[in-house]
């Protein structure tokens, strides 16, 4: 949303104000907060005080390194809900402290690390965001960086008295720094780097090749060390150095706009104090870092097709820890009124636990929507109990955009809740593990009546998410405990984190839809997401086999791993004909499926410190470990595996790849051959390898490739390899068992031995390769 028609001109539909000058500053009573008065022109006499609008802008301390900024121009709107559940697991003491200038006229409010400095000059408005031991500078909202905005454009002030024509806006324009690059907002799939954008948050079910994204999330990362919460579930518009050049506008519809300044210093610092803020994932069961199959969307299966699918899985050593059923578990025009189709599952229960008994999978997931067709009975109960989202005029809202006649379920009706929870427990009680809650985007907001009245249903837009997955997460824990549940949700906003895990979405099969999927995971990752996964050979089309394997070993190395597709079946034999050549579609996903399983040690360690942290386990952005490397900042195209593996894809059918390794020294996975950093290199790569580098530094423990107990096995006590890279003194690996519990500490001791080794059982080695 540009205000401006280049530097110079306003843009015709609007009528712009900007704060000119802070007139007062009016400290709070308990000393943690200021309100700054900004009239909308400069004030050189009383009659300047008349006839304009003015703007009330807070800062306030939050937490150590938090400051919020509210601007406000009427106060009297209401506050409407839903509001973002902030704080979940408790809210940190204040230190904050305002300290006025001597003058009066200008302040700084601290929040332990971080400062906020209102200048104290004449007709001038100037607020400085810098650290506050050494003053380094952050950003600022400097002259003409705080609005409002009538559009249309107002003819005379007196059509304020009645805005039902106009749309009122409230911005701010944060100044950006020379060679600042912004990250994050959710799971979007362009250019990392949002410099030159604009991005609306505002989710949509817009696959992974647009603009659009599924999971808008309102908090973006700077490389200066900083981020920016957002707090509204409403639709942002963000002009990103693309209105004005060396600035950032957040642009929201309403009275108000509201936003939390993080200050790390580190990227994964910021990351922390953001998760302080709108909570942390939940920790996922060792089960589920296994391979996920599908039955696909729309390709025919059925008991038959399900059973020759995982018995042949079996056959080819592949082991298939959940077996995903997708949305025509339900019959056609039904969805989702929880009932199996009996032409295709005349069995369902049966069949679930003839399947685990034979071992033939651990577990089991179902696609879920929030939404119920026409066409099935229990739209008219679920209409009649008034569990459906109506109109203005006491209707039912329905379209036939996915399901003809569908409504949409009402979350904020706790009745509601309570029978879509009911149906939930319904399908674990047949055995059902996990629930792939799909879709939840297109929420509509025009002509629409909430079961609860305070809410706003622009609001309710994002928002539904968030109450969407809640529900199902927690008809989950309650069923199998706090840290055994977990969902494969597409659909998410700020604080979704919270119930783990997330997808990637609709992706074509093109090298360009996997740089996409990485890009997306790369970003939402910057969002505390721990846990996020892409569908592997892509969903739409039929992947060659050469795009079926690099996505395997891509989708392996991400902490969860699903075969999916649209059309089409994800089983490697149907994907190369059966081809019995070297590295063929089924040796290739066996050898990355046990190299996963070798990882577990490794990456359950991570994922649990990612957890506790607010941090992304995989895919976790370079520049998140790499801050002070500036090309870091610009790698879109590879990722971290926890703290100590950076992996990249393959794109080229040819095999080439080429990928950066920052400063220090690295160590190839494979042949454990030592590579000097701050270099881009270009190599090529069987399907079997993909750029897989360790950090010096590393004590790398890796389990068993196979074996029973699936990814849940017992690594700890089953014997397999601890590797050293470049390893000194002081340099670790922490322990964890399947439950996520720490059980010992591997460390290098000053004769570079390594100590520990008593934590774990069985026929251990330890390799020294650097």
């Amino acid at each position: 949303m540009k205000f401006r028609d280049g530097m110079w001109l306003v843009n015709d539909q609007f009528t712009v104000q900007h704060a000119e000058e802070v007139y007062s500053v009016t400290p709070r009573e308990d000393n943690k907060a200021v309100t700054l008065l900004a009239p909308t022109k400069k004030i050189f006499s009383r009659g300047d005080t008349l006839n304009l609008a003015t703007l009330s802008v807070e800062l306030e301390a939050q937490f150590d390194g938090v400051i919020s900024l509210e601007v406000t121009h009427h106060a009297g709107a209401r506050r409407l809900g839903p509001d973002i559940d902030l704080f979940p697991d408790g809210r940190p003491e204040s230190t904050g402290d305002v300290k006025k200038n001597a003058d009066g006229k200008g302040a700084t409010i601290t929040s332990g690390s971080l400062s906020a400095t209102v200048s104290g000059n004449n007709h001038t408005f100037d607020i400085k965001f810098h650290a506050t031991n050494d003053s380094k500078h952050l950003t600022s909202l400097l002259n003409r960086s705080v609005g409002l905005a009538y559009s249309p454009a107002l003819s005379t002030p007196k059509q304020v008295e009645d805005l039902s024509a106009h749309k009122h806006y409230v911005f701010t324009q944060t100044e950006l720094s020379v060679g600042e690059s912004i990250h994050g907002l959710g799971e979007r799939f362009g250019a990392w780097n949002k410099i030159g954008q604009n991005v609306e948050v505002w989710n949509e079910d817009g696959g992974t090749s647009s603009e659009q994204a599924y999971k808008n999330v309102s908090f973006w990362l700077s490389s200066r060390g900083y981020g920016v919460f957002i707090d509204t579930p409403d639709k942002i518009d963000m002009e990103i150095g693309s209105e004005r050049c060396s600035r950032l506008q957040t642009t929201v519809e309403g009275q108000r706009l509201k936003w939390y300044l993080i200050y790390g210093p580190t990227p994964k610092e910021v990351l922390t104090k953001y998760s302080i803020l709108t909570g942390k994932a939940n920790r996922v069961p060792a089960w589920s870092y296994g391979l996920w199959l599908s039955t696909s969307f729309t390709t025919s299966y059925d008991e038959d097709t399900v059973n020759h699918f995982v018995s042949r899985m079996s056959e080819s050593k592949i082991p298939v820890e959940v077996f995903h059923f997708d949305c025509f578990w339900l019959r056609a025009f039904h969805w989702c009124d929880f009932v199996w189709d009996p032409e295709s599952f005349p069995d369902a229960k049966g069949q679930i636990q003839r399947g685990k008994e034979a071992g033939l999978f651990n577990k089991v997931s179902v696609w879920t929507n929030p939404y119920v067709g026409q066409a099935s009975p229990v739209f008219k109960y679920a209409a009649e109990k008034g569990y459906l989202l109506k109109k203005t005029n006491g209707d039912v809202w329905q379209w036939d955009l996915w399901q003809t006649g569908m409504g949409v379920v009402d979350f904020t009706n706790p009745e509601a809740c309570e029978w879509f929870s009911g149906c939930m427990e319904q399908l674990l009680d047949m055995g059902v593990d996990s629930i792939k809650t799909d879709f939840g985007e297109r929420i509509p907001t025009k002509n629409v009546q909430w079961h609860d009245k305070s809410v706003d249903p622009s609001r309710m837009h994002n928002y539904y998410a968030f109450i969407y997955n809640k529900l199902v997460y927690e008809a989950v824990q309650k069923r199998f405990g706090k840290n055994e549940a977990i969902l494969f949700a597409r659909t998410a906003c700020a604080g979704s984190q919270r119930f783990p895990l997330q997808w990637g979405g609709d992706c074509e099969s093109t090298p360009a839809a996997l740089a996409e999927s990485v890009r997306g995971g790369l970003s939402l990752g910057l969002a505390s997401f721990a846990f996020w996964t892409s569908d592997i050979g892509g969903f739409e089309g039929s992947p060659p086999p050469w795009i079926y394997k690099r996505w395997v070993a891509f989708g392996l190395l991400n902490s969860h791993s699903r075969l999916h597709g649209s059309n089409s079946y994800r089983v490697p034999w149907l994907v190369d004909d059966s081809s019995t050549e070297p590295e063929n579609c089924t040796d290739v996903l066996r050898h990355w499926v046990q190299l996963k399983r070798q990882l577990m040690p490794y990456l359950y360690a991570q994922s649990i410190e990612s957890v506790a942290n607010g941090w992304p386990t995989s895919v976790r952005a370079v520049a998140l470990e790499f801050p002070d490397d500036s090309t870091s900042w610009y790698c879109d195209r590879e990722f971290m595996v926890g703290s100590q593996l950076l992996a990249a894809p393959v794109f080229e059918e040819d095999g080439s790849a080429e990928y950066y390794l920052p400063p220090g020294r690295w160590f190839s996975f494979w042949d454990g051959k030592e590579v000097q950093g701050s270099r881009w290199i270009r190599e090529k790569y069987s399907f079997l390898q993909t750029p897989l580098f360790v950090r010096e530094g590393s004590v790398l423990v890796l389990g068993q490739a196979e074996g029973s107990g699936g990814f849940g096995y017992d690594w700890l006590s089953s014997g397999g390899e601890v590797r050293l890279y470049g390893v000194k003194q002081g340099d670790k690996a922490v322990l964890v068992d399947t439950n996520g519990d720490e059980k010992g500490t591997l460390e290098v001791d000053s004769n570079g031995e390594l100590t520990g080794l008593d934590a774990l059982n069985g026929d251990w080695k330890v390799s020294n390769l650097g």
